[in-house]
């Protein structure tokens, strides 16, 4: 951004918490927050063991934390299970029959509450239809769902019996199921016949069928059973042997089902990300850990009472919806709110109609879909009284300040703080936070570090920079939350996150502190692309166009778009003899939102007759970025080995 700019919009909007609002949080001053937070910093063992105290363990730990970089374990010998925290805590109490679940489906009218009793009920009886399915503990379940209750209750089941659960977002195609089945082994996939989406239905059940077509022909499926959600009553194959209804299975158990005694470090899921190579992620975290910092930031980031109505509007394919839509609020005895469908489904005013129907407090939501929101017009959000709320939420993406000060302005009626969160799939939660009772904020930074986070900004040769120096962002210690490795590949994991720095995680983003401390995130400085909130890898989309008959080869950029963050642009070349022409970009786009997902369809394709390229054969994607965003060419370019295709690129069209 203009610094110039920047300091017209930001530097001079310095927004103190409301002192009313101070007075009734759980933190409630900056010298609170820099007491607790150097405490959790210099004596880790002492503070995480208090905050600990706050959860159920079936056997209390002997020791708090064993770091043998890059390897943490956390609360080791220590017994607890997540769902029991998440329900069974609950019951006897006064939120027994507290609504955990509400839920609206996309078609108007579709509601369904579930309390903690209710919720509780259902995990157990499907806990039970897993066993019976044969799901031992330390199996893998991919889960592959709408945005239902159900996708929650089969989290909660695996977590319950000590089967890891793979979310896999319904918005990928069977090729996405296919390896994501083959990378965790999953012998069970969860699904449903389909899903609404702005009126359509999204084929779930059939995206599976092709999955298995997939596995099978290339003669390794470990999937042994599907289990079908009647969602939207379609016709739907079903495979005799294989596939099941979800809810004959339930025909044949009961709701008895102890939680299992779970050692801390018992991993939980595996949720994949896109990396800088082709293959995604399998990002492994594990149990104790991971449930402590998820309530803790929904205690004290959230500031969540038990007189909530709490909305994180992520899909549970995220960990965005694992942690802050199911396991967070639910550990914390919260109203979660749970809706399947688009924002703007039958109208632009969806979500305002929603807040002000269930009366939500807490409203956490992604920047790309708050400039949507700009975009339609305040016309659609005055139509409704949203006076419920009280605490505004951001995640995803850096969010620019002008959207920053509208989201403030006209959602939170200039009353609500805003929490402007940053954290990524392999932190597991919150990790450079406000605090909304303590900490002044200022549109576009996310503040400061949540309390265990040693942040800082470092040079390439890891020297701490200074105020308003941009450099990377680093992790200098290590967090309960943290992943505890990349599924199947320890060796990807160490080089990924640890090899940069010694005894420093690198999180891949650029980043800055200004002079009062707070982080400025920049955002990713690698080949990885923040689509509309989404990470997705350029090589896989790149692995997707080179898979096209008429494609030689492409490369991938993201360029700044108002609206989704960064749009995907890909330069391609096409093989001797094919002609370039509107028909095939059109067919190339449709390509890859086949074999990848409608998130990653390209909004660009370039046809040129040769990619920058370095002597060493190397691509040369920073060009390309300036290219796609019109900028003129900066930098050093004297190892590109051919200066002649940079004015060929100028005028690739799509």
């Amino acid at each position: 951004m203009n610094k110039n700019i920047e300091s017209t919009l930001v530097e001079k909007r310095i927004f103190k918490p409301a002192k009313e609002f101070s007075k009734k949080a759980r933190i409630g001053s900056m010298a609170q927050y820099q007491k607790m937070w150097k405490e959790s910093v210099t004596k880790p063992e002492k503070f995480f063991a208090r905050e600990a105290a706050d959860l159920k363990w079936q056997k209390k730990w002997t020791k708090v934390l064993d770091w043998k970089c890059p390897y943490a374990k956390w609360f080791i010998g220590g017994k607890i299970n997540v769902a029991e925290n998440c329900l069974d805590r609950h019951l006897g109490t006064a939120r027994h029959n507290k609504a955990a679940i509400v839920w609206q489906g996309e078609p108007v009218g579709e509601k369904r509450t579930l309390t903690y009793a209710q919720l509780h009920r259902e995990v157990c009886r499907f806990s039970n239809a897993l066993k019976r399915n044969g799901v031992k503990k330390g199996d893998r379940v991919l889960i592959y769902m709408p945005m239902v209750p159900e996708a929650a209750i089969a989290m909660l089941a695996c977590a319950r019996i000590g089967a890891m659960h793979s979310v896999v977002f319904g918005g990928f195609s069977a090729e996405s199921i296919k390896d994501r089945v083959l990378d965790s082994g999953s012998k069970i996939i969860l699904t449903a016949d389909g899903g609404y989406r702005r009126g359509a239905v999204v084929p779930l059940k059939k995206n599976v069928d092709d999955a298995m077509t997939l596995l099978n022909n290339g003669g390794t499926n470990p999937v042994k059973r599907v289990i079908v959600f009647k969602r939207t009553g379609q016709d739907i194959h079903i495979e005799e042997g294989r596939d099941v209804w979800w809810h004959r299975e339930l025909e044949y158990v009961d709701a008895d089902c102890a939680p299992a005694q779970l050692d801390s470090e018992t991993p939980l899921f595996i949720l994949y990300t896109s990396g800088s190579t082709g293959k995604p992620k399998g990002i492994l975290h594990t149990t104790g850990g991971y449930l402590l910092h998820a309530y803790m930031t929904c205690k004290y980031v959230f500031d969540l009472r038990d007189e909530d109505v709490y909305w994180c509007t992520a899909d549970v394919g995220w960990v965005t919806g694992h942690t802050y839509m199911v396991y967070g609020p639910l550990a914390m005895g919260a109203t979660s709110f749970m809706y399947e469908g688009a924002p703007n489904w039958p109208e632009n005013d969806r979500f305002w109609q929603i807040i002000a129907e269930n009366g939500v407090t807490v409203f956490y939501t992604a920047p790309t879909a708050i400039r949507a929101f700009m975009k339609w017009g305040d016309q659609w959000v005055t139509k409704h009284d949203l006076s419920s709320l009280r605490l505004l939420g951001t995640v995803g993406e850096p969010i620019n300040p002008e959207a920053w000060m509208w989201y403030h302005r006209t959602i939170g009626g200039s009353r609500c703080p805003i929490v402007d969160t940053w954290w990524q799939t392999e932190t597991g939660g919150h990790m450079i936070t406000p605090l909304p009772g303590a900490t002044p904020t200022k549109p576009g930074t996310a503040t400061l570090p949540f309390f265990g986070v040693d942040a800082a900004i470092v040079d390439d040769a890891g020297n701490e920079l200074g105020a308003n120096q941009g450099g990377k962002l680093v992790i200098r210690k290590p967090w309960p939350s943290m992943l505890r490795g990349i599924w199947g590949d320890k060796a990807r994991y160490k080089q990924t996150y640890w090899s940069e720095y010694k005894g420093m995680y690198f999180a891949g983003d650029g980043a800055r502190r200004d002079e009062h401390g707070n982080f400025w995130i920049v955002g990713r400085i690698d080949d990885v692309l923040n689509v509309a909130g989404h990470r997705l890898g350029t090589a896989e989309v790149e692995s997707a166009l080179v898979s096209h008959p008429s494609v030689a080869e492409a490369a991938v950029v993201g360029k700044p778009d108002e609206l989704k963050g960064q749009a995907v642009v890909c330069f391609v070349t096409v093989k001797t003899g094919i002609t370039t022409s509107k028909e095939l970009a059109n067919d190339l786009k449709k390509h890859v939102r086949t074999v990848i997902g409608p998130v990653a369809t390209p909004d660009e394709i370039r046809f040129t007759d040769a990619l920058p390229k370095t002597r060493s054969g190397k691509i040369m994607r920073r060009l390309l970025k300036q290219v796609a965003a019109g900028e003129l060419i900066k930098g050093d370019t004297t190892t590109l080995e051919d200066l002649s295709v940079l004015a060929k690129l100028a005028t690739a069209e799509d």
